[in-house]
């Protein structure tokens, strides 16, 4: 089963994953930020640590995470990847120098392999709603605004179940039926 959970900035989008893959005996969890230097950004990820229960196994992956969620899947029941946005930044990064074509293809790819995983378990996706605001000025954050744009509708389209998280609350945009 495939979820998606979208949101804004504090939404609960995290917390809402956790209390679903709790369910499950054997959580992986796939964190997809860097340190970087970033003092705001250790913070934070030692924040999401603390978090967590300790037997949930912790795989961090900045970039191939269709490898990370397929590895996973051999051990795991449920799989949190927190989160897609992050990961689309580090793809922007390491693409920087080429087309916005090449992030759009790398992630469509390992989309695609993603979503075959959810097939063998509860595959638990955490993505920023990033639209819902004006439009950027910089053409950098318009391309990145739409890459995140059609990453969320590739994995809403994929996705069993896409829950929208506003002030903690979960509102379901799509269910599955079973």
């Amino acid at each position: 089963m495939l979820t998606l959970i979208l949101g804004g900035a504090r939404s609960g989008k995290s917390r809402l994953a956790q209390r679903l893959a709790a369910q499950a005996a054997r959580v992986a969890y796939i964190a997809t930020a860097q340190v970087n230097h970033n003092v705001e950004m250790a913070a934070r990820i030692e924040r999401h640590r603390a978090e967590r229960p300790n037997s949930w196994w912790t795989i961090e992956e900045p970039i191939d995470l269709a490898c990370a969620v397929e590895r996973a899947a051999n051990q795991a029941e449920a799989i949190i990847v927190d989160c897609l946005t992050i990961w689309l930044s580090n793809l922007f990064f390491q693409h920087r120098d080429g087309a916005p074509q090449q992030v759009e293809n790398c992630m469509r790819k390992q989309l695609e392999k993603i979503a075959a995983v959810a097939r063998s378990c509860h595959l638990i996706l955490v993505s920023n709603e990033l639209g819902c605001g004006t439009v950027p000025e910089p053409a950098l954050t318009r391309a990145f605004r739409d890459a995140q744009g059609l990453l969320n509708q590739w994995a809403a389209e994929a996705a069993d179940d896409v829950v929208l998280t506003v002030a903690g609350l979960p509102m379901y945009l799509k269910t599955h039926t079973a």
